[in-house]
């Protein structure tokens, strides 16, 4: 069956996250998102890339119809949960990036959304440093950390980190801990991602 994936208009990660998602659907053997610039293009070029399958791009007036097949020997569930299982995510400031602080905070905002969209992809976050602003009670991304919690993602935070900013009695998502136990984390971890 082939999937139309309308993602004109859309933000990124939305373009992406949408034609995964259409992907995994065992019914599904070609999708076809449409995008309305380069940018997002290039991402969803990426994405089938990254999943060793073949996009080919149609441009007509500007609009991009890319057309992904999925291999009949491709197992679905390794679209669901990607290559990157038994990760830990250890966020060390409440902005992603370096530079203007207004822009890290949008970006931060939506790597945690893209982060609620990901199946399997990891087991742990950590917070250390200002990130621990991010579990805590007025934080624009609590819902997206306290959703993660609930699909069984260990959420953890420096409890030093809390008593410095003054919040170790506003945490709202996952629990405290220790530097024994984020260094126990990190060490086990087959891959750490560190932002």
């Amino acid at each position: 069956m082939k999937k139309i994936v309308d993602t004109r208009g859309l933000n990124c990660p939305q373009p992406v996250l949408l034609t995964r998602q259409a992907l995994i659907d065992s019914e599904v053997d070609e999708v076809v998102t449409i995008v309305d610039n380069e940018t997002a293009l290039e991402n969803v070029s990426k994405l089938a890339n990254s999943l060793r399958l073949t996009a080919n791009v149609d441009e007509k007036g500007g609009q991009f119809y890319i057309s992904i097949l999925k291999d009949e020997i491709l197992n679905d569930v390794n679209i669901a949960q990607s290559s990157h299982a038994n990760v830990v995510v250890l966020i060390t400031s409440n902005v992603l990036g370096s530079g203007d602080d207004a822009l890290g905070g949008i970006l931060m905002k939506s790597f945690m959304y893209t982060l609620t969209q990901m199946e399997g992809t990891f087991q742990v976050l950590i917070f250390m440093n200002s990130g621990v602003l991010l579990p805590t009670e007025g934080s624009e991304v609590l819902e997206y950390i306290k959703s993660l919690e609930e699909r069984h993602i260990e959420v953890l935070s420096c409890g030093t980190c809390l008593d410095f900013y003054h919040l170790s009695d506003k945490l709202r998502a996952g629990s405290v801990t220790n530097m024994f136990t984020i260094t126990e984390k990190i060490m086990e971890a087959q891959r750490l991602i560190t932002l």
